[in-house]
This record gives structure tokens, sequence and C-alpha cells, in this order.
């Protein structure tokens, strides 16, 4: 009997302890020890959850980030300038979220999904938390559909598929951002949501690509997102988690979603400042230990998922600055080891004008090349080794030493080949249009244009094929380019370039 009164008891007290907690008055609270440089030291919020968000003065908010024994580390996501020593903190009981809905399209938002346009608020459908775990390996599909980007160097040579992650990298003012925004610019047309996540970048670069953006009409299926130069290092740190949450919310609907992080550089230096001011251990260029798996964890979040589980896709294309080409360094080894391929630039070949500044010999796509137009594979295993030869024969050539008529033909040709795969920024080139250029260009009917004069005959083979739909369906419907269909494109081609071309005198009757 007694120990039935105990038991009765007992579920008496937990019931009322229960509801005491489940008050809205009840909170847990904390007092500001220290405060630097967007980090606080917080005593007295012993329960806290690892990553969960703070209350600070003034509605600012902090995350959870180190749990000691006697403290707690918190980075801040605003403004802290008026916080102090001995101010009091509370817990929220919630992780750093996102709101998503389909009205962030054609916004600049914040990390927080705050608006930054002056567009007034944006109507929520569910809050994403910007930490999420990456697919099962079970719920993904092949990478299996191509992400056109429009320009003919990473189209032929590194093609992208939907769902891959290829790497951007390169030393300063290589035209790292401009392949990014020629690539959003291409998707107009493809249904594909853009996310331009900007970490650490100076506001009136940000307000360039958001100027270009609106100009080629890409801001109504493009969400900028914007941690500045100016934010709070803990800002830069959670972006690209909370871009890629909201890919995902659209990728789950079943939508394409290409993201952009730019750049993962800056967004490591964010994350090094952050772990040196909690004191934590750090390791290689004072780098915290984690580095690594702070990037993989992003980035394995990209993906290609079955049909059952929403069927859509997150490609992301991050972006990393090198050092005088140095590929060996930290923190591009670590993301060339993560991603499936990498576009490397060269700041020699954007001295010498040859844009995209694209290092043919050092970029590769792991993924992509799976999912191209068959006509165009069959076209790229030529000039891949066409162009290879005649960058071994340039050198050679340059020493001034006798050639004979093979080694200049080679040589001849691949200068027309780099001249065809230089192409105007902002000028994407639809995919068939692409094929009959690098067609005619590998199968030598450009050799008798002038390297000069290559662009207009460009031009008249664009027109060409726009005016051939047989020739377009062909190419993208059909397992393997026929013959007798390639040949007969070629010799329109050659015909015409022999109608508009006077050879007597060498001047183009088009100009």
């Amino acid at each position: 009997m007694l120990i039935k009164q105990l038991s009765l008891l007992e579920e008496t007290i937990d019931a009322a302890v229960d509801q005491q907690l489940g008050k809205e008055d009840v909170e847990e609270s904390g007092t500001v020890m220290s405060i630097d440089n967007g980090i606080a030291v917080i005593k007295g919020l012993k329960a806290v959850k690892n990553q969960e968000l703070i209350k600070f003065p003034g509605d600012t908010m902090g995350m959870a980030f180190n749990l000691d024994f006697r403290s707690v580390g918190v980075i801040l996501l605003g403004e802290y300038k008026h916080i102090q020593s001995g101010d009091r903190v509370t817990r929220s009981y919630q992780v750093a979220d996102i709101p998503a809905s389909q009205d962030v399209l054609g916004r600049v938002i914040s990390p927080l999904g705050e608006p930054l346009d002056d567009l007034g608020p944006i109507e929520t459908d569910r809050r994403m938390p910007i930490e999420r775990e990456a697919p099962p390996i079970m719920h993904r599909a092949p990478v299996n559909k191509p992400l056109q980007t429009g320009l003919k160097v990473i189209d032929s040579v590194v093609p992208i598929g939907k769902g891959q992650r290829e790497l951007i990298l390169g030393d300063r003012q290589t035209g790292k951002t401009a392949i990014a925004v020629d690539t959003i610019i291409n998707q107009r047309e493809a249904d594909v949501i853009c996310i331009y996540c900007a970490i650490g970048q100076q506001i009136t670069a940000v307000a360039k690509v958001i100027e270009v953006l609106k100009e080629h009409d890409a801001m109504g299926y493009t969400v900028v997102m914007v941690a500045g130069s100016e934010s709070a290092p803990g800002v830069s740190f959670i972006a690209p988690y909370a871009a890629t949450s909201l890919g995902e919310y659209f990728m789950e609907k079943g939508r394409d979603v290409l993201i952009i992080y730019d750049d993962l550089t800056r967004h490591a230096r964010a994350y090094r400042e952050l772990s040196l001011l909690l004191e934590r251990p750090p390791g290689r260029e004072a780098y915290p230990g984690d580095i690594f798996y702070i990037h993989s964890r992003l980035l394995e979040r990209s993906t290609h998922l079955k049909p059952a589980f929403g069927g859509g896709s997150l490609t992301a294309l991050p972006i990393i600055e090198t050092q005088a080409e140095n590929l060996s360094a930290y923190i591009p080894t670590n993301l060339i080891s993560i991603t499936d391929g990498q576009i490397a630039l060269s700041p020699k070949l954007y001295q010498k004008g040859n844009l995209p500044a694209v290092k043919i010999g050092t970029s590769v796509s792991r993924v992509g090349g799976k999912t191209q137009v068959p006509a165009y594979r069959q076209i790229t295993s030529a000039l891949k080794l066409t162009y290879s030869q005649f960058e071994e024969l340039e050198t050679f050539a340059s020493f001034g030493t006798r050639l004979d008529e093979s080694t200049k033909r080679i040589l001849e040709r691949g200068k027309r080949i780099r001249a065809v795969l230089n192409q105007p920024q902002y000028q994407p080139i639809e995919v068939t249009e692409q094929i009959g250029i690098l067609m005619a260009v590998t199968s030598g009917t450009l050799d008798s244009v002038p390297v000069d004069k290559i662009s207009q005959a460009e031009r008249m083979i664009q027109t060409l094929v726009r005016e051939d739909e047989t020739f377009r369906k062909q190419l993208m419907e059909e397992e393997r380019l026929d013959e007798n269909v390639k040949e007969s494109f070629l010799q329109r081609v050659s015909d015409r370039l022999k109608e508009e071309w006077d050879e007597a005198d060498g001047k183009p009757a088009i100009d």
C-alpha cells in the first residue's frame, strides 16, 4: 500500500514539474562574461544545446558553438557593439534556421532570411534549419542530366551534370565569378533555380553582380544571399549552409537548383578567425583540425534525388582563390578531394586575352561527361587530343625550330580551336550551336579562315544551325550522330564560307 502511494506521489510531482516547465514564463538565462570580434563568452546556460540560438539585448542573436564545462562560446549573428559584459541573455530553444518559400526568388537576403533589397517582407511557407544531414546514399540517383553553362570550353571539355559539385579555382582577377554569372544567365530557359551566395564580398562587387543579373533578366529565377565583408564573421560562416538549406527546399519539391558559393576561401578564413577567438587548437596554416569537415558536410548536401524523394537536384559550383596557381595549398587540396572535378583558371591565359581563361590540361570533370549529348561526346575526344597536341607543339615551335607540313597543320588548327573556345562574357551559346561550331573546327573546315575572322565564321555557323531544325533535333535525340548527317552539315558550312569569302584577296564578304 505504501509503495503504491509513493508511486502516485512521484507521478504527481513529475506532472507538476512538466506543467511548470511548459509555461512560457519559464526560461533559462545567462550572463555575458566577455565579448570581442563577434564572439561572446556566456556563463550560466548549463543546459544549452549545440548550435542553439541565444537571445542578446537589442534583438541580436548568437549561436552556441563552444560548450565548455564552465562557459559557452557563442558566435554572434548580428550587430554587437551595444552588447556589454554583464548583459543578460536567454535561450531560444531553437536552432538557426532560414525562412523558405517561392517568394525568395528575385530577392536579396541575408543568411538569416532578412530582406536586404527594400522590397518588403518575405512570405514564409516553411523554416529550414541551416544545418541538415546530407541525403542518404539510397535516396540519391545517378547524375544523368547536363547542366549547360553556355560556355563552349566548359560544356565541351569539363561538362557539368545536375547534382554534381564542380570546383572553380584560380588566382585573383581571373574570371571565376564571371563563369558563375554566365552559368546563371544561361539557365533562363532551362527552368533551373539559381542561388548566388556571396561570402565576405565587398558590397560594390555584389551590387555589380546583381545589376548584371537584372540586365539579363536572370533575377526572376535567382536568389542572392549576401554576407558582406562588413558582417560579423559568424554571419559569413553560416551563409553557405543557409543558402544550401534554401536550395534543398526547392530540390525536395522536384526542382533543379544551381548554387554558387563565392567564395569558400573567405568562408575558411572566417571559420579560422572564429576558432582562434574561441581558443580552439590551431593546425596547418592556423586552420582548426575540422576545416575539411566543415566543407565536406556542406558539399555532400548537393545531389540528385530519386523520384520517390522528390526527383530534384542541387548542383554546387564552389569558388576558391589560389595564390600563384598553387593547387597544392591546404584549402584547394581539401576542396579538390571533396568535389567531382575542377575548372582551373590561368592568369597567363587571362593576360593573353583568352577568355574564359580555363586551363584545359588541369581542368577535369569526373561525372559530367556521362551527361553530355551523345553528339557532343563524339567530337569532344578529338577536340581534347588535337588541343593537347597543339599546346605541346606550340612550346616546341617557340624555339624557332623548322617544322614539317604536318606539324604546321596541327599548329594552325590548334590556333583556331583556341580562338573558338574564346567567348565574350554574358553571351552564352545554345548547346546545338556549340556542337556545330566545334564540329567545324575539329574537322578542319575552318582551317582556311584567318584566326582573327573566326568569330565571324562562328556567327555564320550559328545561323546555319538555327535554320536547320532537323539537324538540331538529330543532335539532341540520336544516340550517335550519323556520319552522313555530319558530312552534309560540314559541306553546307564549307559552301557558305565560299559564298561569303573572297578567296582571291582573302577578304570576307561579311564584316
